[in-house]
């Protein structure tokens, strides 16, 4: 049987599915969203038939961007502290589902998720990555697929080029020079997402824009000169790590086959 890996970018699952049920409890909590996040995942499980799944949070400790970068992600709000205090439920119910969950010490789940669909890819696997976070659309190929959950779709090349204008292995380029506020990260002053897209589409990739930005002559060139060192460093941050050394054996996080029980013992690794 082909090998078709479902991974969950938990947190994006869990904090959308609290965010839709608080708008309609003026800001609190819902009594079922414990079940609530359950049912969303059941119905990921359904819809994309996986032969192994995994759920990946993040994890503890500062990660490499925070040391490099002390603003990254300094601007988003903390999740809120009755759904922190639900995660270990929420993780017992996907467990419950026959799905383990993982979270690697210092590093984001960003990071083991795209570790593990490139593994995966290259043995010629076919990984789903569960998420709306942009960040993943530039793993996008043949055997890596993006799916937006809430909308049920696949995010696909056609969907980044009408969104962003570049392409998929672009999109850490475009986001270094005109900016992502989600992670805190400038960009270059005075470009613009579609001033950058219509530089990445000319030069093709951020060191060629910064090799030929003196040759520009104008305030444009002179700015992203400038501010050479910034761009790559925010390059670097924007991109996720693909080659980690998990420690996960592939087999752990087999999906039971209709008709196999799933486990009783609640838990998690």
């Amino acid at each position: 049987m082909p090998i078709h890996v479902l991974l969950v970018d938990a947190l994006n699952l869990i904090r959308r599915v609290d965010a839709a049920q608080r708008e309609g409890l003026g800001g609190k909590m819902g009594s079922s969203a414990v079940e609530s996040c359950v049912q969303s995942l059941r119905r990921a499980l359904k819809e994309c038939s996986p032969t192994h799944a995994l759920c990946v949070f993040e994890g503890h400790g500062k990660s490499f961007r925070s040391e490099l970068y002390p603003s990254y992600k300094t601007g988003r709000p903390p999740m809120p502290e009755d759904l922190e205090c639900s995660l270990p439920a929420i993780r017992e119910g996907f467990l419950g589902e026959g799905v383990k969950s993982v979270g690697l010490e210092a590093w984001e789940a960003d990071d083991v998720i795209a570790t593990l669909a490139c593994k995966v890819e290259s043995r010629g696997g076919e990984a789903v990555i569960l998420s709306t976070d942009k960040i993943f659309l530039q793993l996008l190929s043949a055997l890596v697929r993006v799916r937006d959950h809430f909308g049920k779709r696949d995010l696909d090349e056609g969907h980044v080029l009408s969104r962003f204008g570049v392409r998929p292995h672009q999109l850490a380029d475009l986001l270094a020079l005109a900016g992502d506020p989600t992670n805190s990260i400038p960009g270059v002053p005075g470009v613009g997402m579609k001033t950058a897209a219509k530089l990445l589409r000319e030069f093709q990739s951020l060191e060629n824009i910064l090799a030929h930005a003196p040759a520009l002559g104008n305030r444009l060139g002179q700015a992203i000169a400038r501010h050479e060192e910034e761009a790559l460093l925010f390059q670097g941050l924007l991109r996720p790590k693909r080659d980690l050394d998990l420690g996960l054996n592939l087999q752990s996080f087999r999906f039971p086959p209709k008709g196999e029980p799933l486990p009783q013992k609640a838990g998690a690794v």
